[in-house]
């Protein structure tokens, strides 16, 4: 038993380690122990000797309910967490014009007469960066083709930052975006018809939506942002 809970404060330790090396965390003062981990007096000596000399350790009263406690307090104001720090990279699965050289032989895909590279990772937000509560990010795309009457865009996460493609080891689909885009005449519709994705973040869950500009039909989706 002791030897398991040694290999958990190893652990956390490192993970702590790895956080106060990044330059967005150098002058943290204060270092909360919270969580019911955090009554063990062996993690909360390693937690002292380990950064004692970087910041204050300090470990409230009734440690082992401090998160619970946050829970409720964030259910009764939302506005008491300003800015969360996303556990997942977020994107969308697109296509792109090939680029030769650029892109991989096998992504490419030629659709009457147009070289495609498929599978494409779009970025919308990255592991680990901070975003505020209700914080929105846009992107515009274009349908492969004007006819079409349809146009779905997948939702992706990742752990990792650095990710190019769909097909990347660790990415997993979270969420869909379906968009009807009938409902225009052919004459109505622009050449290029844009649809404009926004993504929200902050909250407990993350908005995605889809809006078709030439008809203004919108369709949107949730996904919990702590479970993906």
């Amino acid at each position: 038993m002791s030897e398991l809970t040694s290999n958990h404060i190893v652990l956390s330790s490192s993970l702590a380690g790895d956080l106060f090396r990044k330059p967005e965390v150098s002058t943290v003062k204060f270092l909360f122990l919270v969580g019911g981990f955090a009554e063990a007096p062996l993690l909360q000596q390693a937690v002292q000797a380990a950064f004692g000399d970087k910041c204050r350790i300090i470990i409230p009263q009734d440690v082992g309910l401090t998160i619970l406690k946050g829970a409720v307090l964030f259910g009764l104001d939302p506005a008491v967490i300003k800015v969360r720090r996303s556990p997942l990279t977020y994107g969308v699965g697109v296509l792109n014009r090939y680029v030769e050289g650029k892109h991989p032989p096998e992504k490419l895909l030629v659709k009457d007469g147009t070289r495609w590279c498929t599978d494409v990772f779009d970025k919308f937000i990255s592991v680990d960066q901070s975003v505020a509560l209700g914080e929105l990010v846009k992107r515009s795309y274009t349908p492969a083709k004007p006819s079409q009457l349809v146009i779905v865009i997948n939702i992706y996460s990742s752990e990792h930052d650095n990710v190019s493609f769909i097909t990347d080891p660790g990415v997993k689909k979270c969420g869909t975006l379906r968009l009807d885009l009938t409902g225009t005449s052919s004459a109505a519709v622009p050449a290029r018809r844009e649809i404009q994705t926004l993504m929200q973040f902050g909250d407990t869950e993350i908005k995605a939506t889809a809006i078709d500009i030439a008809t203004s039909k919108s369709v949107k989706v949730g996904i919990d942002f702590l479970n993906y």
